[in-house]
């Protein structure tokens, strides 16, 4: 007996799947949107903010962004690579619902449900206020 003949035996007889590819479009459908809807939301917040809306499309380069819009330095995209020290990164989606004059409870909504609270944020009327304090290692001069 093949493997496949095996496998298609068991999983007739467990139950797992009756061979029927609905449920798994219907999945990917939704998985999908929900994708589209968060690269289109961050991609607004993105322009909003100032920053080119294509960067919410390139891996690193994205966080890297999204520090300098919630008004951290970017040397803190190095935390991210550091075992229990890149949890400080839930920080972020408080500080961005900070500098766009939202609260702390829709801060916990981009943290938990960014594909719903980020289109908000970026196709809503909320207007982003850039950081005005130093923070970090940044160098204060004055003149």
């Amino acid at each position: 007996m093949s493997y496949f003949s095996m496998l298609a035996q068991y999983s007739s007889s467990n139950g797992v799947s009756n061979g029927s590819p609905i449920p798994g479009v219907i999945f990917g459908l939704v998985e999908l949107t929900l994708v589209v809807l968060s690269i289109a939301g961050l991609w607004a917040v993105f322009a909003k903010a100032g920053y080119p809306g294509w960067a919410s499309l390139i891996p690193f380069y994205n966080i890297y962004v999204m520090l300098k819009v919630a008004g951290r330095p970017g040397w803190w995209l190095i935390l991210c690579f550091i075992p229990f020290v890149n949890l400080i990164i839930i920080v972020i989606p408080f500080d961005i619902a900070k500098r766009f004059g939202k609260g702390t409870g829709f801060g916990i909504g981009l943290l938990l449900l960014g594909f719903i609270f980020y289109p908000i944020l970026g196709f809503g009327d909320a207007v982003y206020q850039p950081p005005t304090e130093p923070r970090g290692f940044e160098v204060i001069t004055r003149q």
